[in-house]
């Protein structure tokens, strides 16, 4: 540990009252946040805030409430989930400035919220999407890898700079074969591409989905219907790619045509292929890292953006799992 004071006294008076409000919080529980995150504790009175605790954590509060009062001054809309990711992210480095990531506004949804990066990675990210043509995202659930790529596709929709968008999952997972499941084929691929469903309906209203869907300019669909295709103009998101074989995987991305960006996600470590079967995803990192205009890129449990429970969730089973006998 380095050398720091214990017991360390700072305030910071923000000039302007209604935007010291509103980085407040309803009953300052924005400042609660702030305080749980670096470890200290604040208080305010008025504009001020007075802040207690040991040199480090003072430092990070001071750096988050100093970050966050800018990007209100900027006309950001400062939601309290915000406030978690803004913590997390200096807490790492504190030279980080979050104007750089927050401020990319990628799409305002059907809620009216903007999507918006919450990391340096998920910056990363969008970035990569905008540049290149084919992108691979890689890491844990919560990563915001599937959602944050339909906001780009959608985004690519509306501007039209594509003339559809394409969603498609692997969609025989854990050693079920299709035949064995009830009703006709729609009825067994759907429940396999419902959270493609869910992100979608988070982008737009059901009825504008709906009615882009009839159309033609949205489809959903199992990866083994790429087969066959040439996918021109179009923005394409294949979800789950871990559970792709290496020929599905080979298929999907000989599938894609002029025009067209070609979105991938998926979890190495959470592939649900039988043990004899390689990983299509883990295969094409192996093999297409080096190919100019493909980009990987990686996530880990760092940059989760779900409900921060879920951060400690996978930090206890990756220690349990670590564990010897386990």
């Amino acid at each position: 540990m380095g050398n720091y004071e214990k017991d360390t006294k700072s305030e910071l008076t923000l000039p302007e009252n209604h935007l010291a409000i509103e980085l407040f919080g309803g009953q300052n529980q924005n400042l609660s946040r702030i305080a749980d995150a670096a470890d200290v504790v604040i208080q305010a009175r008025g504009n001020t805030v007075f802040i207690r605790g040991d040199s480090i954590g003072v430092e990070l509060a001071r750096n988050i409430l100093n970050q966050l009062y800018g990007l209100l001054k900027d006309g950001y809309p400062l939601y309290p989930n915000d406030v978690d990711y803004a913590a997390n992210v200096l807490a790492r480095d504190h030279t980080v400035k979050l104007k750089d990531i927050f401020m990319d506004t990628v799409y305002v949804t059907a809620k009216k919220q903007t999507v918006t990066p919450k990391s340096p990675m998920q910056k990363s990210y969008i970035d990569a999407v905008r540049n290149y043509d084919i992108v691979f995202g890689i890491g844990p659930a919560g990563t915001g890898k599937t959602y944050l790529a339909m906001a780009m596709a959608v985004s690519a929709l509306t501007k039209r700079q594509v003339d559809r968008i394409i969603l498609t999952r692997p969609a025989v997972e854990a050693g079920e074969a299709l035949g064995f499941l009830p009703g006709d084929l729609a009825e067994k691929v759907n429940p396999y591409l419902r959270p493609l469903y869910d992100a979608l309906h988070d982008m737009m209203s059901f009825e504008k989905a709906s009615n882009l869907m009839q159309q033609g300019a949205i489809e959903v669909a199992p990866l083994a219907f790429m087969r066959g295709r040439t996918l021109n103009d179009s923005f394409i998101i294949l979800d789950e790619a871990q559970n792709s074989t290496s020929e599905q995987m080979k298929m999907f991305l000989t599938r894609i045509g002029f025009n067209s960006k070609a979105v991938i996600t998926g979890d190495i470590t959470q592939s649900d292929l039988p043990k004899n079967r390689a990983s299509g995803l883990i295969e094409a990192k192996e093999i297409l890292s080096d190919i100019e205009g493909i980009r990987f890129i990686y996530f880990s449990k760092r940059d989760v953006v779900r409900h921060k429970l879920v951060q400690k969730i996978i930090n206890a089973y990756e220690k349990h799992y670590s564990e010897p006998g386990t």
